[in-house]
């Protein structure tokens, strides 16, 4: 397999804790804990099979749903009546013998077959231990794997498509292209630091700066995406912005329907930020309400306003709200021009007929929760505009540091003073590369990547 790899058989190599072991039968609950229909149990390991044959008295044929009894085998007690499904290594998720059992949904029964499995020597697994095998064993790269983290948390459309994208191999297969032509190229340039005396194409040279370029120029395009997988996937910002007692708090309590920001008629009621997660359209948008724009004398609104303003710089996009009564407050979005500013008149039912307002401002109610509709389908329309992603795109920060190093070493790799050196920053390029997918120098890498996976993944 991976020659990286070669030692996480051990505990300190595996990051296992002392009582785990990565030869060990592990077990774990598939699905959300509390009373249910079904719950499905999963085991992975080489005692799989003598587990299933303990409690079903037999092992079902491969890949097919048996269903039986299941006992005690110390007590001879029927623990429930189920579904088992059996995969034998090395066709199965994890690589391993793989074992289901698909039970009725109580507490009571999924307890008391976990504690049959622990007293058969089993134990219960480590969060993403499942994913964390079946990248050891080669069913997954480490792109698949985080995406499978992905794809359980998704909460909305577009998080799920980003994540089956990726699941799906897209971003891998990008990735290991750009590996396979940088060996190719690294191939050429030691072939002609070996073989200096044979008779090798005088243009090896520049064809080989050529395919560098060309390469740096394709990751550099990768890179300058905005951010906007990360974004997708952590929460696209939207700051709601203006001049105090404009309704800014109202307006995030009607859009996320509850109470979740205090709101008085005082001007300065909100001092901190407060966000608000919502499904818009299929994308996730994290909405936050901020203090209103004003200077003042007082030391927490000072702060207030300060934390505003950056919250504002830091957003995808803004919702400047203004009162329609006073359409001149509309002067003070000028500090954010552009599309990704989004004009909005509130309180429009104690001024029925603002005047003044331009074409692109949105009247609106916080109270009423007239014009919110359309106020919705404005700001989804923008975020779809910019996050309707059909390539693969990045999706988290150690994807794009290992890319930005990569690209380091091969600028290096085009300044450098000899063949010598070019190699060797050929070969740092090609393993940032590897390491985004887990071909090379991963150890330290999986402990930080599984850990945040739920049991039974």
């Amino acid at each position: 397999m991976r020659a990286a790899l070669s030692g996480l058989g051990s505990h300190e190599k595996s990051g296992l804790t002392a009582s785990a072991s990565a030869s060990d039968t592990i077990f774990a609950p598939a699905t959300a804990p509390g009373r249910a229909a079904i719950a499905i149990l999963r085991l992975s390991g080489p005692e799989s099979a003598r587990a299933v044959s303990a409690l079903t008295r037999g092992v079902p044929p491969p890949r097919s749903a048996w269903r039986t009894r299941l006992f005690d085998p110390e007590t001879g007690d029927c623990l429930d009546d189920g579904l088992v499904l059996w995969f034998p290594a090395p066709h199965s998720a994890t690589g391993e013998d793989v074992a289901e059992f698909h039970l009725h949904g109580s507490r009571a029964v999924l307890a008391e077959v976990m504690q049959v499995l622990g007293r058969l020597g089993l134990r219960v697994a480590e969060p993403g231990e499942f994913s964390r095998r079946a990248f050891l064993n080669g069913k997954l790269d480490l792109l698949q794997a985080e995406a499978i983290a992905d794809l359980a948390a998704a909460e909305t459309e577009a998080q799920r498509r980003q994540a089956l994208r990726q699941l799906d191999g897209e971003l891998g297969d990008l990735y290991r292209g750009w590996s396979q032509r940088l060996t190719r190229i690294l191939a050429h340039l030691e072939a002609a630091i070996d073989f200096p005396d044979e008779d090798l194409p005088p243009e090896i040279e520049s064809r080989i700066l050529g395919e560098t370029e060309g390469l740096i120029a394709e990751i550099e395009r990768h890179l300058a995406d905005g951010h906007r997988g990360e974004r997708l996937r952590d929460g696209i910002m939207v700051a709601i912005i203006g001049p105090p007692n404009a309704g800014k708090s109202s307006l995030l309590n009607r859009i996320a329907r509850r109470e979740a920001a205090i709101t008085s008629p005082i001007a300065g009621t909100t001092r901190d930020v407060v966000e608000v997660a919502i499904d818009l359209e299929g994308y996730p948008v994290i909405l936050a309400d901020t203090a209103g724009l004003r200077e003042s004398e007082d030391v927490v609104e000072r702060e207030g306003l300060r934390r505003a303003l950056k919250r504002a710089e830091e957003a995808e996009l803004r919702l400047f709200v203004f009162d329609a009564r006073c359409p001149d407050q509309a002067r003070g979005a000028a500090a954010w021009p552009g599309p990704d500013t989004i004009l909005v008149a509130n309180k429009i039912d104690l001024a029925p007929a603002p005047r003044d307002l331009s074409n692109s401002t949105l009247p609106v109610s916080a109270l009423t929760g007239e014009g919110i509709d359309a106020l919705l389908s404005a700001l989804g329309q923008r975020v779809a505009e910019s996050y309707r992603i059909e390539a693969p795109v990045l999706t988290r920060a150690r994807h794009r540091q290992a890319l930005e190093e990569a690209t380091l070493s091969l600028r290096r790799a085009l300044g450098a003073a000899l063949p010598e050196l070019r190699a060797e920053d050929l070969r740092l390029a090609l393993r940032g590369l590897g390491r985004i997918t887990g071909a090379v120098d991963v150890e330290d890498l999986l402990d930080v990547i599984f850990r945040d996976f739920c049991i039974g993944k």
